[in-house]
């Protein structure tokens, strides 16, 4: 199936034009359910209604109002936003280049990977061109009727356009333990630094699986086919709460060496999967 082109024009890179598209880079796997009437199963619709009049009002005829602080609503029409000087809406704007790692996470958004074209050889140059310099893009580009900040960065031979919060968007931690003083021994530290590099490794996002989803879709197969659900074994009371901090430290450092090492053995008496062996091949020949 084709993926869906969300915005096409061209990455400015200095006074050179890259003519891209862009397309989704992630898509959520959530069973998404109809609401329903529980006596018979029929569909449940909403319909929209005015209030000033009570009457259903056809989609065409909605138009968007802005509430003021008083309570009065501003009505705006589509030419009222075609005004709006948007200066990025063909062209993602290059406005510097900065390192990856001083941007927050917190400000990142969705991700779309810009696919070229047109000519291939200013994309290659642009995108081997950021891997050297271990920089990302801080750029400007309008999506859906909106100008976004966004990142523009490289990964596994694509570029990658990645949208991010205003600064005055995102929320500022105001807590009070923040202006306490609290004292950490070290033996403290060093057992919480102990259990860290006991479960340190490279990330690989196949280890990791949606466990609810996967349960809930065999719940779905099962009504679907008459079988009678059954529930999943409760799980072990948890034992008594551990009061000394240095106790629970060092049991969880104990546990996490157990799990690693059973983990271990698993993955060295299953066979390799084909996908991964083809994985690091082509990463060896690369290499090469």
């Amino acid at each position: 199936m084709p993926v869906q082109t969300v915005w096409k024009g061209s990455i400015s890179f200095g006074l050179v034009s890259i003519p891209v598209r862009l397309v989704s880079a992630t898509q959520e796997k959530d069973v998404s359910f109809r609401q329903v009437h529980a006596a018979d199963g029929g569909r449940v619709r909403y319909k929209r209604v005015c209030e000033a009049g009570g009457h259903e009002v056809a989609y065409a005829d909605i138009a968007k109002g802005y509430e003021l602080p008083g309570g009065q609503l501003v009505v705006l029409t589509d030419e009222d936003f075609e005004d709006l000087p948007i200066s990025s809406s063909r062209s993602v704007e290059v406005l510097g280049f900065v390192p990856f790692s001083q941007i927050d996470p917190t400000s990142l958004n969705r991700a779309y990977y810009a696919e070229p074209t047109g000519d291939t050889k200013p994309y290659a140059l642009l995108r081997d061109s950021l891997e050297r310099s271990g920089r990302v893009g801080v750029v400007k580009v309008a999506l859906r009727n909106k100008e976004r900040l966004a990142v523009l960065r490289s990964f596994e031979g694509t570029l990658i356009v990645q949208t991010m919060l205003w600064p005055d968007e995102i929320r500022k931690p105001e807590f009070d333990f923040l202006g306490e003083d609290i004292e950490v021994r070290k033996q403290e530290m060093a057992m919480a630094e102990s259990y860290i590099d006991t479960l340190s490794g490279d990330f690989d996002p196949e280890e990791y699986h949606d466990d609810y989803r996967e349960a809930l879709l065999k719940v779905v197969e099962a009504k679907a086919e008459g079988a009678e659900v059954v529930a999943p074994p409760e799980a072990a009371p948890a034992e008594g709460k551990v009061v000394d901090l240095m106790e629970a430290l060092r049991r969880s450092v104990e546990e996490a060496k157990q799990n690693r090492a059973a983990g271990k053995a698993e993955a060295e008496e299953a066979p390799a999967p084909a996908k991964k062996t083809a994985k690091k091949a082509a990463a060896k020949r690369k290499s090469a």
